[in-house]
């Protein structure tokens, strides 16, 4: 049985390029859920608390009061005799990864500044945000990753409110995933709610009586969850970027196992129907070898992720055969994965990882797999889909912070500065702005035309 859908790059015509390559958020989200999704963010900003139970009610099945919507200390401790010692170990190996990661980069974010010319120093000073929301996913599965993958950050830039909203598990009665709250206890977040996605989405974005208004909202979901923060954003709420359905992609050539390629392959393309996986190859025989290991891996997966898998593979991507490593790179580019991998041979690594330039992460070699860096390695997981790895990055500590310009100038620099300053006020018509240098320096001659 073939999963791979093989597609070889020389032959594709430029529209066929353009139906794999595009990932539009415009093109995947129809009409009518674009609708639905701007009614329901609306209804929250109108009704609060009231319309966040209804959404709760209608699309997950719980039925509370406002007061319900909070994770209270006495639930939180209950759960926490639901996980494992294991799991626990695990969380805590994840967190502490994902923790010197940012604690690394947060020291190279710096306040700075330098004298640009005598007597004027310019520079900046780095602050973290007022606060912010994140949107932890449940329902296709657990996702404790997520949250230590966005909380983490959050914690290290010391963002003084985080807010975290995320669904209750299914059929459980409105409990919200014991491993979640786990992450969240050991990342010190105390402000959870349990709230259906794309209301949670708004009720972040504007406050409702029980859940506070955020500046900036970040986190991966679904399609409905992905429209409703590109909806709060037209209200002037923050976000990081679509955090879409996951994507990888695969750069390999003849060198590559294909046992172990095919596992790495299957571990994004696990995550849904609407994911999409991509092999770039320039070998045939390992293409076969390849799609044969596929056939046998994806059989013992469970129902549900073996569907996934398929389409993944399947419809969604596939196998694409190119002539040589630098079309490979090409095809890497344009797709800018949210996901990428490199499995060539060791003395091209470096000339292939110098010319990709488009890509949320690269994971280099076959002893680097997306689930080591999913869940433990430390580099940013919650990562651009939907092409934006052209234009923006993954969730780290700087998501959470900002920059403000800093700068002082001595008498003697303004008044070097005057003449210059006068003559585009004058420019730009704003006679304030040079009156200001005006009546500093009368001595000075007016630059104005008699």
């Amino acid at each position: 049985m073939s999963v791979l859908r093989r597609l070889k790059w020389s032959e594709l015509d430029a529209e066929t390029r353009r139906d794999l390559l595009d990932r539009d958020v415009n093109h995947a989200v129809s009409p009518q859920l674009r609708e639905q999704i701007s009614g329901l963010v609306a209804d929250v900003r109108e009704r609060g608390d009231l319309a966040v139970c209804e959404a709760l009610a209608t699309f997950d099945g719980v039925e509370i009061d406002p007061a319900g919507l909070r994770v209270t200390r006495e639930e939180r401790e209950r759960a926490s005799t639901q996980v494992d010692d294991s799991v626990r170990l695990a969380i805590r190996d994840m967190v502490d990864h994902v923790r010197r990661f940012n604690e690394a980069l947060r020291e190279r974010i710096a306040d700075w500044s330098f004298e640009s010319e005598p007597g004027l120093v310019v520079g900046e000073k780095v602050t973290p945000i007022a606060s912010a929301g994140l949107f932890c996913p449940s329902g296709k599965a657990s996702y404790p990753s997520v949250l230590a993958q966005l909380g983490g950050p959050a914690v290290v830039a010391g963002v003084p409110e985080v807010h975290v909203v995320v669904p209750p598990k299914p059929g459980a009665g409105g409990a919200v995933d014991a491993v979640v709250l786990a992450v969240a206890d050991e990342l010190g977040l105390e402000n959870v709610y349990r709230v259906n996605g794309p209301a949670g989405i708004a009720a972040l974005a504007f406050g409702t009586d029980t859940i506070p208004r955020v500046v900036k909202i970040l986190g991966p979901g679904s399609w409905p969850v992905t429209v409703a923060q590109l909806e709060v954003q037209r209200y002037g709420t923050a976000t990081q970027m679509a955090l879409g359905p996951t994507e990888s992609l695969v750069i390999a050539d003849d060198s590559a196992d294909p046992r172990r390629l095919a596992a790495d392959l299957l571990i994004e393309a696990e995550h849904g129907t609407d994911s999409c996986t991509l092999l770039v190859t320039t070998s045939v025989p390992l293409l076969e070898a390849v799609d044969a290991e596929l056939a046998t891996q994806i059989a013992i997966l469970p129902a549900e992720r073996a569907r996934a898998a398929a389409v993944s593979l399947g419809e969604n991507g596939g196998g694409v055969l190119v002539d040589d490593l630098e079309v490979a790179v090409d095809v890497a580019n344009l797709f800018a994965p949210e996901h990428l991998q490199l499995a060539v041979r060791e003395s091209d690594e470096a000339r292939v990882l110098n010319g990709l330039v488009h890509a949320g992460e690269i994971l280099v070699g076959q002893d680097t797999p997306f689930s080591a860096a999913n869940f433990v390695i430390g580099c940013p997981a919650s990562l651009p889909t939907n092409g934006t790895a052209r234009v923006t990055s993954g969730v780290t500590v700087d998501a959470f912070l900002k920059r403000t310009a800093v700068a002082r100038a001595s008498s003697e620099a303004l008044r070097r500065l005057a003449p210059t300053i006068m003559t585009l006020s004058d420019v730009e018509g704003f006679s304030a702005h040079g009156n200001a240098l005006r009546i500093r320096y009368p001595d000075l001659s007016d630059p104005r035309p008699n």
